[in-house]
């Protein structure tokens, strides 16, 4: 099933594996993604072919700096004909929630978009709404401009399950793109999955195993990145303002049985953690200014304690 939904996903993006893994690893985990990466690198198009894949609805929201809260949650509207107010529900209403270039808009709306993230509900006037299920947000950023942005804080970074990072494509699958879109465009994407396989699917992942000492294991990078001097990594310390929050240990667990599972696995080895611990602790890693002098990223933060940890 999962190779069907990839399938269906590559006929209209060359490359990109890394993000078609994790947008189906978060939605079968019931988490968001955070994308960082140019324009042009069809962050949009991925994540409407997954909804066409999966027959989930799917919006999309330009951030901008006049963006209001009600603009995505809705708002009551006055009905002059019965002289009494109605709900106009706005696009946080969907299955799969593009939110594009969030930091180009201000804190209020951030905040709403957040609060949706983590609560799956919407509160308009004085009546809540639950929110569709599945309900998954793609939050895109250009890392570049900077100018007119509101960068996220640390602590509404840390409600995202992934930060995924979006570079160009090799010179042979852009040469593969241009072939598409100037000989014979993009093929149909069909719907492959009923909501009662993807239920289905969900299930499976939970039934993947993962022994106790993996889960201690999953612990020891978190809690090293935390008080790496405890684990061997003295020179680490000097880097680290704060390390990866709870959250964190919760979502890369639940991150390596997606990633064993899409592998073809009912078991979760240090190799599936290792590989999805840069998604979900990138963002999570606070690093200061020392860092920035030395060059040292959250990524190389991450692959020392990967190395050093004893793996079970």
């Amino acid at each position: 099933m999962i190779e069907t939904i990839k399938n269906e996903i590559r006929k209209v993006i060359v490359g990109q594996d890394e993000l078609i893994n994790g947008m189906l690893m978060a939605l079968l985990s019931d988490g968001h993604i955070f994308v960082e990466g140019m324009p042009g690198l069809a962050k949009t198009t991925a994540i409407n072919s997954l909804a066409k894949a999966l027959g989930f609805s799917f919006k999309r929201v330009q951030f901008t700096p006049d963006l209001l809260p009600s603009d995505i949650t809705g708002s009551e509207i006055l009905d002059l004909k019965n002289n009494d107010f109605k709900i106009k529900h706005g696009p946080l209403f969907t299955n799969l929630l593009l939110a594009d270039e969030i930091n180009r808009a201000g804190a209020k709306v951030q905040s709403a978009l957040l609060e949706a993230m983590a609560e799956k509900q919407v509160t308009i006037g004085d009546d809540t709404f639950k929110l569709p299920y599945p309900f998954m947000v793609l939050a895109t950023a250009n890392p570049v401009e900077q100018e007119g942005t509101y960068e996220l804080p640390e602590a509404s970074l840390d409600r995202f399950m992934f930060k995924i990072k979006v570079s160009y494509n090799t010179i042979e699958e852009e040469f593969e793109i241009v072939q598409r879109v100037a000989k014979k465009g993009f093929e149909t994407i069909n719907k492959v999955l009923g909501f009662d396989d993807f239920i289905a699917i969900k299930q499976k992942i939970k039934d993947v195993h993962i022994d106790d000492e993996l889960s201690r294991y999953i612990l020891q990078i978190i809690f090293a990145t935390r008080n790496p001097e405890l684990y061997g990594l003295p020179e680490l310390k000097q880097y680290i303002d704060f390390g990866a929050s709870p959250r964190a240990s919760i979502d890369l667990y639940k991150a390596s049985k997606a990633y064993a599972f899409l592998e073809g696995k009912d078991f979760v080895t240090p190799y599936d953690i290792s590989k999805v611990a840069f998604l979900v602790l990138r963002h999570r890693i606070i690093l200061n200014y020392q860092a920035i002098a030395n060059d040292m990223t959250a990524d190389d933060i991450i692959q020392k304690i990967i190395e050093k940890l004893p793996k079970p």
